[in-house]
């Protein structure tokens, strides 16, 4: 690990003044990602600017929806009891990310932030767009198990690691960000980006902004469920995961969210798909048909194929636990 600064603030103000003077600085919390990618001289910050004394702790619901500030831990979200209430899906992908150690010390912001666990990116020795523009991308022709089959270029096959994100972008969530220019609010499905030309951009912060909140709207869903693959059932990232929201009124769905994580650079929002279940009788749901549509525009690569198979039976799963 490179030496480097270290800066501990109090006020949003502050925080954003040292990042402004220090262009080569990066803010920390918990650190659970942070700390592991300049540990492996991934990530080379000059200055860290703790913002963990910041008043951004905040779990509140009110008529318009929960606001969780950026510094709120995963584990106090997931415990709390009106998020649990009215919120269930974002639970249960809290839930199912990491280990309930890393989910103590992890932040709302940091959980968003985090950058993908691509063998590639975190090995310094082999070449990656992301971490090194320029380099290539190794898993293109190499062991591209857990990488995306949507969305992606032949500049970066990562994928986005946060199950939390999954069921933000199901959710309609929103980004609250601050700057020196002020605020602004940023849709999740916008927030993350797809690698396109420059895979080294994960999201569509600008420079000397700082995550403060993120807002989930109210909402009527009465069926939800949040359905994880992964290698094992402890502390592993996704194969493929499946956030549902559903609105059940009798045997009609009356409107559906439904988002992907493990496939692409970003949470995958499966719009056609709501549109398919929406008015839909329960009965009539055609899996085949819903799934078929789903995978149609996925690409693989030479070591997961398989992802196509068990994205949909994960997607029907997903849904059918939901209904429950």
């Amino acid at each position: 690990m490179i030496n480097f600064e270290y800066s501990r603030t109090s006020s949003v103000k502050a925080a954003l003044d040292v990042l402004a003077k220090n262009p080569g600085a990066s803010f920390i919390a918990g650190g659970t990602n942070l700390v592991d990618l300049m540990k492996k001289g991934v990530a080379t910050p000059q200055r860290l600017v703790d913002i963990n004394n910041l008043p951004l702790k905040q779990i509140s619901i009110d008529a318009k929806g929960l606001t969780i500030g950026a510094l709120a831990l995963n584990s106090d979200v997931a415990e709390n009891e009106k998020v649990k209430k009215n919120y269930p899906l974002l639970v249960q992908a809290i839930n199912a990310g990491a280990s309930a150690q890393l989910r103590n010390m992890a932040t709302i912001g940091g959980n968003i932030m985090q950058r993908t666990r691509c063998t590639y990116f975190y090995d310094t020795t082999l070449p990656c767009n992301k971490r090194k523009p320029g380099s290539g991308c190794g898993a293109l022709k190499g062991y591209n198990r857990m990488h995306a089959i949507f969305g992606a270029s032949d500049k970066c096959i990562a994928v986005q690691p946060s199950d939390m994100s999954v069921a933000l972008a199901a959710l309609d969530a929103t980004v609250m960000v601050s700057s020196s220019k002020g605020e602004r609010k940023i849709p999740f499905t916008d927030f993350h980006r797809l690698p396109g030309d420059i895979p080294e951009k994960d999201n569509n912060l600008q420079p000397g902004e700082l995550i403060t909140a993120i807002h989930v709207p109210v909402n009527s869903f009465n069926k939800n469920h949040y359905l994880k693959i992964r290698d094992r059932a402890s502390y592993a990232f996704a194969l493929v995961s499946v956030a549902v929201a559903l609105k059940v009124n009798g045997n009609i769905i009356q409107s559906a969210r439904l988002a992907m994580g493990g496939v692409a650079h970003k949470p995958w929002r499966l719009k056609q798909a709501e549109e398919m279940l929406t008015g839909s009788a329960i009965h009539d749901l055609s899996f085949a048909k819903l799934t078929d549509n789903i995978m149609q525009d996925a690409k693989t690569y030479e070591h997961n194929a398989f992802k196509i198979k068990l994205g949909k039976a994960a997607i029907a799963e997903a849904i059918n636990k939901a209904l429950q």
